[in-house]
């Protein structure tokens, strides 16, 4: 063999096994809203509103997110997001654009990447709160009180 096979290790593979896309919000799909649950998303069309999601986000290169905040385990940015994003893991591939604020755990972004605002890294993230299975026991243990002080 004249040159040996060198292969070239991604700077950043996300957790396929936590979390893949089950997902998929379509090039002609425009979402105005919150869009919260578990599990992957691959957004292509447009979304204007809230992001929690535990689990992947993927905002493909027709993807367009406009939110407040954005936030999920892992973030990929191939489209253009423009809000704060809060997240363990966040790529910007070449094609990608952010504009907002980071707070994250791990940040890799390809040549050619765009990212305008301040990031912030941190040891640890708890990006998304547990979600619950039911709303059921929430609005029994959520009853108004009277006026009551503590102190």
């Amino acid at each position: 063999m004249l040159f040996p096979r060198k292969r070239e290790t991604p700077t950043f593979v996300p957790d396929t096994t936590q979390s893949k896309v089950t997902s998929v919000i379509g090039p002609g799909i425009s979402w105005l809203g919150d869009l919260r649950g578990r599990g992957g998303v691959r957004i292509e069309g447009t979304i204007t509103g809230e992001i929690a999601i535990s689990g992947l986000v993927v905002v493909g290169e027709t993807g367009k997110v406009q939110a407040k905040e954005l936030k999920a385990d892992t973030v990929i940015v191939a489209g253009t997001v423009q809000g704060d994003i809060i997240c363990q893991k966040l790529e910007i591939r070449a094609s990608g654009k952010v504009w907002g604020d980071v707070v994250t755990t791990s940040f890799s972004s390809e040549d050619g990447a765009f990212f305008r605002g301040q990031m912030r890294m941190e040891e640890r993230i708890d990006p998304v709160p547990a979600l619950p299975l039911t709303d059921s026991s929430e609005e029994e243990n959520n009853q108004p009180e009277d006026d009551q002080n503590d102190g």
